[in-house]
């Protein structure tokens, strides 16, 4: 019999298990994860409780969390979501929706995943669009295996050292068990070297090349000419960045990228302390029947009426899995709801004055922060949007900056080495929070000034 009643292993299937793995024991099936990261102490879990037991029980867990005012990005931002989205999606037709084989019985999911797809090939320029991925890092990582699979010879691929730490990791993990070799282009005064890239271009064995825009520390690469070079190398250019970016940022079809990838958490998704995400990718034409994931197509039925389908799906990994060359086979279908209603409601305007907003914010916030000795723009001449990364006199004033904030109530940033904050704003901050965000620095870095902490509670 099962020892627990909703895990339905015996005594017996555990034994014939543990065999198969060649292990005598639990333990010693878990033994390679270090002995200081196991659990040794029981599950915090309480006993039997009433309904009304338990709705208190999760309120304490709540109140646990301490909810900061979000200054940090990285790629992941703080935006504001219409209030009708949540109310949409709660509808039973979309929360309980999951996979579309049915298309008779699925026209509802297959259409809202026809109109994501409709409005990532706006943002981005090109012609296809999947549904969906995990996450952008996930997404690039497929698009560098994209690369390798229509390059058939060629197994090497070139990233750009200014993309985010966790893209890049990611990417190293898929390339080390595809046998993919993945060389970083080194960064110059905080953008891609074109001319590195030029010389390792000229190796003639790259399959394809990796730039963010923006990038990790916020700014606006240009990549002017980056198109030219990369292609007379008979590479392909993949453009990583945030969706929210792409509309008003000059897309990746205009670059000359042949496939753009990102997430898309920027559309107005909540943070929910890590999650979950969307990975978007759009490719040109010429490429689709490389990509990972779904696509939704429209045709028309019996009686004339417009309809939505599943379609190239042959690389879907149920159908040939020995000779797929990727290993995604879901999607993040709500996900792609949210982005599609987000689009919808914002439209271009709205998505054009949010990037506005975040814009004006985070120059106005940098302005501020440099007028304080001793801070200043790690970048001051490159562009940027919505992020920035600044540089204090001492690690000992980063430090003291950084958790200051904290205990006022903010997350002032993400860390950057030890003397360094990579700063985001969007819509949702507002003047004062700024203001007082500067004023906790200018203490921090200066004590004494008059622009203290302690006034700013005045």
């Amino acid at each position: 019999m099962s020892r627990h009643r909703y895990l339905p292993h015996t005594d017996a299937d555990v034994a014939a298990m543990l065999e198969r793995c060649g292990a005598d024991t639990v333990d010693r099936l878990f033994e390679d994860i270090p002995e200081a990261l196991r659990m040794k102490k029981p599950y915090e879990l309480p006993g039997e409780l009433s309904e009304p037991e338990v709705r208190r029980f999760f309120r304490t867990l709540d109140m646990r969390d301490e909810v900061l005012t979000c200054f940090a990005g990285g790629g992941f931002y703080d935006r504001y979501a219409p209030s009708v989205i949540a109310s949409l999606m709660a509808r039973s037709e979309f929360l309980t929706a999951y996979t579309p084989y049915q298309p008779e019985i699925s026209q509802g999911t297959l259409q809202y995943i026809f109109e994501y797809q409709s409005m990532m090939c706006a943002l981005t320029g090109l012609d296809v669009s999947n549904a969906s991925l995990y996450d952008g890092a996930t997404a690039t990582a497929e698009a560098m295996m994209m690369c390798v699979a229509a390059a058939r010879k060629r197994n090497r691929v070139l990233i750009s050292a200014t993309i985010a730490p966790y893209v890049l990791d990611v990417a190293r993990t898929y390339a080390r068990y595809h046998k993919v070799q993945l060389d970083v282009i080194p960064e110059k005064d905080g953008v891609t070297d074109r001319a590195a890239m030029q010389q390792m271009l000229s190796a003639g064995d790259v399959a394809g090349v990796i730039l963010p825009s923006p990038n990790y520390w916020g700014i606006l690469e240009d990549l002017t000419g980056f198109a030219d070079d990369i292609h007379a190398a008979r590479a392909l250019m993949v453009i990583n960045g945030h969706a929210l970016a792409l509309g008003v940022v000059k897309s990746p079809a205009e670059w000359g990228a042949d496939i753009a990838v990102g997430d898309a958490q920027s559309l107005g998704m909540p943070l929910n302390f890590g999650g979950p995400y969307l990975g978007y990718m759009c490719v040109t034409k010429a490429l689709m029947r490389k990509m990972p994931g779904r696509i939704v197509g429209a045709t028309i039925d019996r009686k004339g009426q417009r309809v939505f389908v599943l379609t190239l799906q042959a690389r879907e990994q149920h159908i040939r899995r020995e000779k797929a060359t990727s290993n995604i086979c879901s999607n993040q279908g709500i996900m792609t709801l949210y982005a599609a209603m987000y689009c919808s409601v914002m439209g271009a305007e709205g998505i054009r004055r949010v990037n506005e907003l975040s814009y004006g914010g985070a120059h106005y916030l940098a302005r501020l922060l440099t007028e304080i000795p001793g801070v200043e723009l790690v970048y001051p001449d490159k562009p940027f949007l919505n992020e920035f990364l600044v540089k204090f006199p001492s690690p000992e004033a980063a430090d003291a900056a950084y958790y200051d904030a904290v205990d006022y109530g903010y997350l002032p940033g993400i860390r950057v080495g030890d003397d360094k904050l990579l700063i985001a704003v969007t819509e949702m901050r507002g003047t004062e929070e700024m203001d007082e965000l500067a004023q906790i620095f200018a203490e921090a870095v200066n004590p004494g000034s008059t622009k203290g902490k302690e006034d700013s509670n005045e």
